[in-house]
Parts: structure tokens; C-alpha cells; sequence
């Protein structure tokens, strides 16, 4: 099946079958490897990416099911012009090994999106299904609240 995604903001056409995961379109197809795999069945949350705006696990949405423009980690900042939330993260020192972060942002972006001064109760929910087994939790609420601050939502 020959696909075209509009991923980052650029227009890239792949030939594979409608149930490879956008996972693997991003990272073996396209060459996007900030996105991670974490466990294959959408319950860690390293693989986070946007659809349209909304997060989502890549590793379980097929090729046939992307519905709109996809946002990468890479697409969501650079080294050299980082989102709030990526500045955020640097400035509390979120990461630690580093490998759930960039699923960690993309969620934690997301959910600026939908509620511009989250809650303790909304961060915890939201960042839920985004597990960190250096266990930074607390430096990534600080950091989502920084960022809210930061993009006017506090």
C-alpha cells in the first residue's frame, strides 16, 4: 500500500502494508529515531508521538489508521530552538538514562494543549500511561509546571 504522511511538516510517501505500526514507518522508514520502543503494546508510552495534536502510542497505531499530520519529537523542537516544555525539562533536570523522554514530552505537550495550568490531578493523569524507570516523576510535574507558567497558563 503506498502512503503519503505529512510527518514534521514534510510529505513522505512509503510503500509497506497498512498494519506496519507507525513505530516502524518512523523509525526504519523514515529515519526519525527519537521516537522509542518501549514495549510494543501502548503501555509505556516511549513511542508517544501527535496525531494532529493528540498523543498517541506509534507502536499501536497501523500505517492505514494515521488520520492526519504527525508530530515527532523532532519536530517539536530543536537543540537550538526547544519548545517550553523542552526547556522546562533541561532546566529541572528531568532525565536521567533519557530513553522514556521524548514520549514523556510529546505527552506532557499534549496535554499543555488541552489544559494550559494543569493540576497535580491532571498531570498524574495525563502522565499515567508514561512510565520512567529512573523514576523522575517528580522533577517532570515540576517541569509541567514550569512549562505551563512559562506558555502563559499559569
Amino acid at each position: 500500500m503506498t502512503t503519503t504522511l505529512t510527518i514534521n511538516g514534510t510529505s513522505h510517501t512509503v510503500d509497506l502494508p497498512e498494519d506496519v505500526p507507525l513505530l516502524w514507518v518512523l523509525r526504519d522508514e523514515i529515519g526519525l529515531t527519537g521516537t522509542k520502543f518501549g514495549c510494543g503494546v501502548a503501555a509505556c508510552g516511549a513511542c508517544t508521538v501527535h496525531i494532529d495534536g493528540e498523543a498517541v502510542r506509534s507502536c499501536q497505531v497501523g500505517l492505514g489508521d494515521v488520520w492526519g499530520e504527525v508530530t515527532t519529537i523532532e519536530g517539536h523542537g530543536t537543540p537550538d530552538a526547544m519548545s517550553a516544555v523542552q526547556e522546562a525539562w533541561v532546566r529541572h533536570q528531568v532525565a536521567q538514562c533519557g530513553y522514556c523522554q521524548s514520549g514523556q514530552i510529546m505527552q506532557a505537550a499534549a496535554l499543555l494543549q488541552e489544559i494550559s495550568n494543569p493540576t497535580d490531578a491532571d498531570i498524574d493523569d495525563a502522565m499515567a500511561g508514561n512510565l520512567c524507570r529512573c523514576g523522575t516523576y517528580p522533577r517532570i510535574r515540576a517541569a509541567i509546571k514550569d512549562a505551563a507558567k512559562v506558555m502563559g497558563g499559569a
